[in-house]
């Protein structure tokens, strides 16, 4: 076994995945109440991430499934994402609290919706996993893969620990209604913004 290339994988995976934790906890904090929507969480964010992955091997192989100039328009998922659910939200503001606690009403806990995101935050992990596949060969891609899939199982830990945290799960709990838009939008625009998508 080869210890250093699984450092080299983990030390990768952790430093392309930081910001991924916040959108982790968030999501958490929605389905805190709910063990189907926490399994939705996990299931949406392990197939935004396979879909990652699947688009880093092949950009590896030569495939290129997506341009270079491609990858910051991937910010519009988020932010259409963000401003539908802040839309939502707002349309919704005169809801009794019965509807309010509705687990078909709470923005952020669909698998496809918690996968898009994460595989539009992953524009960037796309553009460091690609090299870094290309010159391992296809037994390191193999050991690559693992350890990425083994890492999403301990954030999705740490995500779901932190929205539990005592400091923190009273705040997901009150205000992750209003994170959640704020944050996908905050998403979306920064991905645009530093891809200079549209020329900006």
């Amino acid at each position: 076994m080869d210890w250093s290339l699984i450092g080299r994988a983990a030390a990768m995976f952790v430093a392309t995945n930081i910001d991924d934790m916040v959108m982790l906890a968030v999501f958490f904090g929605r389905a805190a109440t709910s063990r189907a929507d926490t399994a939705r969480v996990i299931g949406g964010q392990y197939l935004g991430f396979v879909a990652i992955l699947a688009a880093s091997v092949l950009g590896a192989m030569g495939a290129g499934l997506l341009p270079k100039s491609a990858v910051p328009y991937l910010g519009l998922v988020p932010l259409l994402l963000g401003l539908w659910t802040a839309w939502k939200l707002w349309r919704d503001r005169n809801a009794d609290d019965a509807d309010d606690a509705d687990p078909t009403g709470r923005p952020g806990v669909g698998v496809l919706q918690v996968a898009m995101v994460t595989f539009a935050n992953g524009g960037d992990n796309i553009g460091v996993y690609v090299p870094a596949f290309a010159v391992a060969g296809v037994g390191a891609m193999s050991a690559y893969v693992v350890v990425f899939l083994i890492g999403v199982a301990v954030w999705c830990v740490a995500g779901r620990a932190l929205a539990r945290h005592r400091a923190v799960a009273p705040l997901l709990v009150r205000w992750g209604h209003i994170v959640v838009p704020v944050a996908l939008i905050g998403i979306g625009l920064a991905i645009l913004v530093e891809g200079g998508a549209f020329g900006l």
